[in-house]
Protein backbone atom coordinates (compact mmCIF):
# COMPACT_ATOMS: atom_id res chain seq x y z
CA UNK A 1 0.00 0.00 0.00
CA UNK A 2 1.73 3.33 -1.14
CA UNK A 3 2.26 5.76 1.38
CA UNK A 4 1.78 9.37 1.49
CA UNK A 5 2.64 11.88 4.15
CA UNK A 6 -1.20 13.34 4.21
CA UNK A 7 -3.84 11.72 6.81
CA UNK A 8 -7.21 11.64 6.05
CA UNK A 9 -9.74 12.30 8.23
CA UNK A 10 -12.42 9.30 9.10
CA UNK A 11 -15.83 8.87 8.93
CA UNK A 12 -17.85 6.26 10.78
CA UNK A 13 -20.75 5.51 8.36
CA UNK A 14 -22.12 3.24 11.03
CA UNK A 15 -21.93 2.10 15.04
CA UNK A 16 -21.62 5.53 16.32
CA UNK A 17 -22.60 4.97 19.86
CA UNK A 18 -23.82 0.94 19.45
CA UNK A 19 -19.98 -0.05 19.07
CA UNK A 20 -20.26 1.03 22.44
CA UNK A 21 -22.76 -2.42 22.80
CA UNK A 22 -20.79 -4.08 20.77
CA UNK A 23 -22.52 -3.64 17.58
CA UNK A 24 -21.00 -3.79 14.23
CA UNK A 25 -19.19 -0.41 12.70
CA UNK A 26 -17.92 0.67 9.60
CA UNK A 27 -15.41 3.73 9.16
CA UNK A 28 -14.25 5.05 5.55
CA UNK A 29 -11.15 7.51 5.26
CA UNK A 30 -12.73 11.21 3.93
CA UNK A 31 -10.21 13.05 1.44
CA UNK A 32 -11.76 16.12 2.17
CA UNK A 33 -10.08 16.83 5.18
CA UNK A 34 -6.26 15.86 5.96
CA UNK A 35 -3.26 16.93 7.51
CA UNK A 36 0.88 16.38 7.93
CA UNK A 37 3.39 17.37 9.35
CA UNK A 38 5.61 20.43 8.44
CA UNK A 39 8.01 22.69 9.48
CA UNK A 40 8.20 26.34 10.48
CA UNK A 41 9.64 28.82 8.09
CA UNK A 42 10.61 25.66 5.82
CA UNK A 43 7.76 24.95 4.77
CA UNK A 44 4.73 25.93 3.44
CA UNK A 45 1.77 27.11 6.70
CA UNK A 46 -1.34 29.08 6.62
CA UNK A 47 -0.80 30.69 10.31
CA UNK A 48 2.49 31.59 12.59
CA UNK A 49 0.33 31.55 15.39
CA UNK A 50 -1.03 28.26 14.78
CA UNK A 51 2.12 26.40 13.90
CA UNK A 52 3.58 27.46 17.35
CA UNK A 53 0.80 26.56 18.79
CA UNK A 54 0.95 23.33 17.06
CA UNK A 55 4.47 23.15 17.81
CA UNK A 56 4.07 23.27 21.85
CA UNK A 57 1.25 20.62 21.95
CA UNK A 58 3.09 18.71 20.33
CA UNK A 59 5.96 18.89 23.18
CA UNK A 60 3.05 17.91 25.49
CA UNK A 61 2.71 14.44 23.69
CA UNK A 62 6.40 13.80 23.63
CA UNK A 63 6.29 14.24 27.54
CA UNK A 64 3.49 11.78 27.72
CA UNK A 65 5.59 9.23 25.28
CA UNK A 66 8.49 9.63 27.28
CA UNK A 67 6.78 9.05 30.31
CA UNK A 68 5.18 6.22 29.34
CA UNK A 69 8.63 4.95 28.00
CA UNK A 70 10.23 5.47 31.20
CA UNK A 71 7.81 3.34 33.28
CA UNK A 72 7.73 0.61 30.59
CA UNK A 73 4.63 1.13 29.31
CA UNK A 74 5.13 2.03 25.69
CA UNK A 75 3.39 -0.21 23.57
CA UNK A 76 5.59 0.79 20.86
CA UNK A 77 9.31 1.14 19.47
CA UNK A 78 9.22 4.99 18.99
CA UNK A 79 11.97 6.96 18.37
CA UNK A 80 11.57 9.38 20.74
CA UNK A 81 14.91 11.35 20.57
CA UNK A 82 13.85 11.67 16.88
CA UNK A 83 10.66 13.19 17.19
CA UNK A 84 12.33 15.14 19.97
CA UNK A 85 14.95 16.81 17.76
CA UNK A 86 12.24 17.04 14.79
CA UNK A 87 10.22 19.19 17.06
CA UNK A 88 13.45 21.83 18.05
CA UNK A 89 14.19 22.37 14.49
CA UNK A 90 9.42 23.34 14.40
CA UNK A 91 7.72 20.69 13.42
CA UNK A 92 4.40 21.14 13.52
CA UNK A 93 0.92 19.18 12.28
CA UNK A 94 -0.64 21.40 9.68
CA UNK A 95 -4.42 20.52 9.82
CA UNK A 96 -7.56 21.20 7.55
CA UNK A 97 -9.67 18.24 9.59
CA UNK A 98 -12.17 20.60 12.03
CA UNK A 99 -12.11 19.80 15.52
CA UNK A 100 -14.81 18.41 17.42
CA UNK A 101 -16.79 17.49 14.69
CA UNK A 102 -16.09 13.79 14.68
CA UNK A 103 -13.70 13.40 11.77
CA UNK A 104 -10.93 12.26 13.47
CA UNK A 105 -8.78 15.35 13.57
CA UNK A 106 -6.72 13.95 16.08
CA UNK A 107 -6.47 10.21 14.94
CA UNK A 108 -4.99 11.96 11.84
CA UNK A 109 -1.88 13.26 13.79
CA UNK A 110 -1.55 10.22 15.54
CA UNK A 111 -1.15 7.96 12.33
CA UNK A 112 1.14 10.43 10.58
CA UNK A 113 3.54 10.06 13.86
CA UNK A 114 3.21 6.77 14.22
CA UNK A 115 4.18 6.57 10.34
CA UNK A 116 7.11 9.01 11.26
CA UNK A 117 8.96 7.53 14.26
CA UNK A 118 7.27 3.62 14.74
CA UNK A 119 8.67 1.11 12.07
CA UNK A 120 5.98 1.04 8.86
CA UNK A 121 3.61 -2.03 9.61
CA UNK A 122 2.53 -2.41 5.58
CA UNK A 123 -1.03 -2.81 5.59
CA UNK A 124 -2.83 -4.99 3.41
CA UNK A 125 -5.56 -6.75 2.81
CA UNK A 126 -4.14 -10.15 3.88
CA UNK A 127 -3.11 -8.58 7.11
CA UNK A 128 -4.24 -11.02 10.09
CA UNK A 129 -6.95 -9.50 11.95
CA UNK A 130 -4.88 -10.04 15.33
CA UNK A 131 -2.18 -7.79 13.53
CA UNK A 132 -4.47 -5.32 12.92
CA UNK A 133 -5.33 -5.51 16.13
CA UNK A 134 -2.00 -5.22 17.75
CA UNK A 135 -1.48 -2.05 15.68
CA UNK A 136 -4.74 -0.40 16.92
CA UNK A 137 -3.81 -0.88 20.22
CA UNK A 138 -0.66 0.65 19.97
CA UNK A 139 -2.31 3.74 17.89
CA UNK A 140 -4.80 3.32 20.89
CA UNK A 141 -2.29 4.19 23.41
CA UNK A 142 -0.62 7.16 21.75
CA UNK A 143 -4.17 8.71 20.88
CA UNK A 144 -4.86 8.59 24.50
CA UNK A 145 -2.89 11.68 25.23
CA UNK A 146 -5.78 13.45 23.78
CA UNK A 147 -9.19 11.56 25.16
CA UNK A 148 -7.72 9.82 27.90
CA UNK A 149 -9.16 6.57 26.86
CA UNK A 150 -8.88 6.09 22.90
CA UNK A 151 -10.35 2.63 21.13
CA UNK A 152 -7.92 3.18 18.34
CA UNK A 153 -9.96 3.23 15.57
CA UNK A 154 -9.49 6.98 14.19
CA UNK A 155 -5.72 6.77 14.05
CA UNK A 156 -6.44 3.05 12.68
CA UNK A 157 -8.79 4.19 9.76
CA UNK A 158 -6.07 7.28 9.10
CA UNK A 159 -2.96 4.48 9.11
CA UNK A 160 -4.32 2.05 7.23
CA UNK A 161 -6.34 4.46 4.62
CA UNK A 162 -8.89 2.00 3.80
CA UNK A 163 -12.72 1.22 4.86
CA UNK A 164 -12.69 -0.92 7.87
CA UNK A 165 -14.90 -3.67 9.53
CA UNK A 166 -15.22 -3.70 13.03
CA UNK A 167 -17.36 -6.89 14.20
CA UNK A 168 -17.56 -9.71 16.35
CA UNK A 169 -17.50 -7.58 19.48
CA UNK A 170 -14.88 -5.72 18.31
CA UNK A 171 -12.60 -8.84 18.21
CA UNK A 172 -12.24 -8.79 14.43
CA UNK A 173 -11.48 -5.62 12.29
CA UNK A 174 -11.23 -6.13 8.92
CA UNK A 175 -10.15 -3.87 5.70
CA UNK A 176 -13.46 -4.17 3.48
CA UNK A 177 -14.28 -3.47 -0.31
CA UNK A 178 -17.82 -1.62 -0.50
CA UNK A 179 -19.55 -2.49 -3.56
CA UNK A 180 -21.76 -0.50 -5.94
CA UNK A 181 -25.39 -1.17 -5.28
CA UNK A 182 -26.48 -0.83 -9.22
CA UNK A 183 -29.87 0.78 -8.03
CA UNK A 184 -28.45 3.70 -6.62
CA UNK A 185 -26.54 4.71 -9.34
CA UNK A 186 -27.88 8.61 -8.55
CA UNK A 187 -27.13 8.03 -5.20
CA UNK A 188 -24.76 9.95 -2.78
CA UNK A 189 -22.95 10.16 0.97
CA UNK A 190 -23.28 13.73 2.51
CA UNK A 191 -23.00 15.84 5.42
CA UNK A 192 -24.01 18.72 6.82
CA UNK A 193 -22.66 20.63 9.09
CA UNK A 194 -23.90 22.18 11.81
CA UNK A 195 -22.10 25.16 12.32
CA UNK A 196 -20.86 24.21 16.27
CA UNK A 197 -18.52 21.68 17.75
CA UNK A 198 -19.93 19.16 19.57
CA UNK A 199 -19.05 17.72 23.14
CA UNK A 200 -18.88 14.11 23.25
CA UNK A 201 -18.19 13.03 26.95
CA UNK A 202 -21.95 14.24 28.05
CA UNK A 203 -23.40 13.07 25.46
CA UNK A 204 -21.82 9.46 25.80
CA UNK A 205 -23.18 9.37 29.22
CA UNK A 206 -26.71 10.42 28.65
CA UNK A 207 -26.81 7.57 26.12
CA UNK A 208 -25.72 5.22 28.68
CA UNK A 209 -28.04 6.23 31.00
CA UNK A 210 -30.72 6.09 28.13
CA UNK A 211 -30.08 2.78 27.66
CA UNK A 212 -29.55 1.29 31.68
CA UNK A 213 -32.98 3.00 31.96
CA UNK A 214 -34.56 1.39 29.13
CA UNK A 215 -35.40 4.61 27.22
CA UNK A 216 -33.32 2.89 24.33
CA UNK A 217 -33.40 -0.11 23.50
CA UNK A 218 -30.18 -1.47 23.08
CA UNK A 219 -30.28 -4.37 21.21
CA UNK A 220 -32.45 -2.96 18.92
CA UNK A 221 -29.87 -0.23 18.35
CA UNK A 222 -27.30 -2.78 17.70
CA UNK A 223 -29.88 -4.58 14.91
CA UNK A 224 -30.40 -1.87 13.40
CA UNK A 225 -26.85 -0.97 12.88
CA UNK A 226 -25.65 -4.77 11.67
CA UNK A 227 -28.32 -5.19 9.03
CA UNK A 228 -27.76 -1.86 7.78
CA UNK A 229 -23.81 -2.37 7.27
CA UNK A 230 -24.37 -5.77 6.17
CA UNK A 231 -26.86 -5.11 3.19
CA UNK A 232 -24.34 -2.38 2.30
CA UNK A 233 -21.41 -4.74 2.22
CA UNK A 234 -23.49 -7.17 0.14
CA UNK A 235 -24.62 -4.16 -2.59
CA UNK A 236 -27.86 -4.56 -1.60
CA UNK A 237 -29.03 -0.93 -2.08
CA UNK A 238 -32.74 -1.71 -1.41
CA UNK A 239 -32.58 -3.66 1.37
CA UNK A 240 -30.10 -1.20 2.84
CA UNK A 241 -32.03 1.96 2.23
CA UNK A 242 -34.98 0.19 4.34
CA UNK A 243 -32.79 -0.69 7.20
CA UNK A 244 -31.13 2.80 6.74
CA UNK A 245 -34.52 4.06 7.62
CA UNK A 246 -34.98 1.92 10.24
CA UNK A 247 -32.34 3.71 11.67
CA UNK A 248 -32.84 7.08 10.92
CA UNK A 249 -36.36 6.70 12.44
CA UNK A 250 -34.72 5.13 15.87
CA UNK A 251 -32.14 7.93 16.01
CA UNK A 252 -34.85 10.63 15.60
CA UNK A 253 -37.11 9.27 18.10
CA UNK A 254 -34.87 7.75 20.72
CA UNK A 255 -31.76 9.97 20.58
CA UNK A 256 -32.65 13.35 20.34
CA UNK A 257 -30.36 14.80 22.89
CA UNK A 258 -27.56 14.29 20.27
CA UNK A 259 -29.26 16.23 17.11
CA UNK A 260 -28.94 19.97 17.30
CA UNK A 261 -32.84 21.09 17.70
CA UNK A 262 -32.31 23.50 14.45
CA UNK A 263 -32.27 19.80 12.94
CA UNK A 264 -34.45 18.05 13.98
CA UNK A 265 -37.20 19.43 10.87
CA UNK A 266 -34.74 18.85 7.93
CA UNK A 267 -33.98 15.18 9.64
CA UNK A 268 -37.95 14.97 10.25
CA UNK A 269 -38.65 15.81 6.35
CA UNK A 270 -36.32 13.55 4.81
CA UNK A 271 -38.28 10.55 6.53
CA UNK A 272 -41.81 12.28 5.57
CA UNK A 273 -40.72 12.10 1.87
CA UNK A 274 -38.19 9.22 1.71
CA UNK A 275 -36.11 10.87 -0.66
CA UNK A 276 -33.04 11.33 2.00
CA UNK A 277 -32.74 9.69 5.54
CA UNK A 278 -29.65 11.44 8.27
CA UNK A 279 -28.13 10.40 11.20
CA UNK A 280 -25.12 10.84 13.47
CA UNK A 281 -22.05 11.51 12.76
CA UNK A 282 -20.21 10.54 15.45
CA UNK A 283 -21.44 12.03 18.69
CA UNK A 284 -23.76 14.53 17.89
CA UNK A 285 -24.52 17.29 19.58
CA UNK A 286 -23.09 19.59 17.21
CA UNK A 287 -20.25 18.79 14.22
CA UNK A 288 -21.76 17.18 11.07
CA UNK A 289 -24.87 15.36 10.78
CA UNK A 290 -24.31 12.37 7.87
CA UNK A 291 -27.01 11.89 5.16
CA UNK A 292 -27.83 9.38 2.58
CA UNK A 293 -30.16 9.57 -0.60
CA UNK A 294 -31.11 7.92 -4.38
CA UNK A 295 -31.21 10.71 -5.54
CA UNK A 296 -28.86 13.05 -4.81
CA UNK A 297 -29.50 16.54 -7.38
CA UNK A 298 -33.13 16.80 -5.98
CA UNK A 299 -31.82 16.10 -2.37
CA UNK A 300 -28.95 19.26 -2.45
CA UNK A 301 -31.45 21.49 -3.90
CA UNK A 302 -34.59 20.61 -1.13
CA UNK A 303 -31.98 20.80 1.67
CA UNK A 304 -30.70 24.10 -0.05
CA UNK A 305 -33.98 25.41 -0.03
CA UNK A 306 -34.26 25.16 3.61
CA UNK A 307 -30.96 27.08 4.26
CA UNK A 308 -28.57 24.03 4.86
CA UNK A 309 -25.45 23.34 2.50
CA UNK A 310 -25.21 19.26 1.46
CA UNK A 311 -21.23 18.23 1.62
CA UNK A 312 -20.50 15.45 -0.82
CA UNK A 313 -18.64 12.36 0.69
CA UNK A 314 -19.22 9.55 -1.94
CA UNK A 315 -21.22 9.58 -4.88
CA UNK A 316 -22.31 6.37 -5.93
CA UNK A 317 -20.82 6.26 -9.11
CA UNK A 318 -17.74 7.02 -7.34
CA UNK A 319 -18.08 4.23 -4.28
CA UNK A 320 -15.20 2.05 -6.75
CA UNK A 321 -12.87 5.00 -4.80
CA UNK A 322 -13.07 2.62 -2.19
CA UNK A 323 -12.73 -0.85 -3.05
Amino acid sequence: MKRDDRYFAKIMLFGEYSVILRSMALTIPYTHFNGSFQFILQDKYTDYQYARQSNLQLYHLLGYIRRMAQQKLLLSDFAIEAFARDLSNGMFFESSIPQGYGLGSSGALIAALYQRYVKDKRITRNTSSQEIIRLKEELSQLESFYHGTSSGIDPLNAYVNYPLLIAEERERIELVKIPEPPQLEEGAVFLINTGRPGKTGPLVNVFLERCKAGTIDADKLIQLTNSTIQALLDGEGRTFFKHLRDLSDFQYAYMRPMIPEDFLSLWKEGLKHDDYYLKLCGSGGGGFLLGFTRNYKDTKRRIADQGSEVIPVYKMESLKELT
